[in-house]
């Protein structure tokens, strides 16, 4: 299952799964499953969380992708076993340093919904900076 976030202004967001069915976080949205919803979840609430430490950081960023992947038990509870978050940033003179301390503490500290899941998951993180 992989699932995309995309920024739209403010703290918008909209989340596309593979077949293109969308939903927009704070509005109303297609129909999607809810453990894909639970992923978007994730990388909405983890995307806010760069996008205020880098706006706080004074980072001229203007863009935030997160790209999930979540590995998944075979037998029910099919819960989610794993969790892969890839930050694609954009923006004007990104600190690799900052845009490393965003994710991390986002992870770490305060995505509410990730730490609303099995503590024990594994969770990667990786990022990349597009410069404009």
């Amino acid at each position: 299952m992989k699932v995309t976030i995309d920024w739209l202004e403010g703290m918008n967001f909209v989340g596309a799964n593979e077949q293109g069915q969308r939903v927009q976080f704070g509005g109303d949205g297609d129909y999607v499953s809810p453990m894909e919803n639970l992923l978007m979840s994730v990388g909405a609430c983890a995307s806010i969380d760069v996008v205020m430490i880098m706006q706080k950081s004074r980072q001229q960023i203007c863009g935030c992708r997160c790209k999930l992947t979540g590995g998944r038990a075979d037998e029910p509870p099919r819960r989610f076993t794993s969790l892969k978050l890839h930050f694609v940033v954009s923006g004007k003179d990104l600190s690799v340093k900052q845009v490393k301390k965003a994710v991390d503490l986002s992870v770490e500290k305060y995505c509410s919904v990730m730490h609303s899941l099995d503590k024990k998951m594994p969770v990667s993180t990786s990022f990349e900076i597009v410069p404009v």
